[in-house]
């Protein structure tokens, strides 16, 4: 992933924190780096803008603590990998 890609998201994404040392080095950790995967596929594999992906980052990070907000939030995301699987098969 290109440099100036991830500095782009760490401004539009919130969820985003790479740990930052002396120099102003990055350090992404692994649940970093889960969520760059994510919304890589989000935004050039699935087609969701920018706009879309924060809200449906915000959306999960506000339903956490929801057992039914979490279970529509996999529900979907199940969905989404079936359809792209789909696609993928054609």
């Amino acid at each position: 992933m290109a440099q100036h890609v991830l500095r782009y998201w760490e401004g539009r994404f919130p969820q985003l924190k790479p740990v930052t040392r002396a120099g102003n080095r990055r350090y992404y950790r692994p649940e970093d780096l889960a969520l760059i995967r994510r919304i890589d596929q989000l935004l050039n594999r699935q087609g969701y803008t920018v706009r879309g992906v924060q809200q449906l980052l915000e959306s999960e990070s506000r339903g956490k603590n929801d057992p039914a907000a979490m279970l529509r939030a996999i529900r979907d995301s199940l969905a989404e990998g079936l359809a792209w699987d789909d696609r993928a098969e054609r």
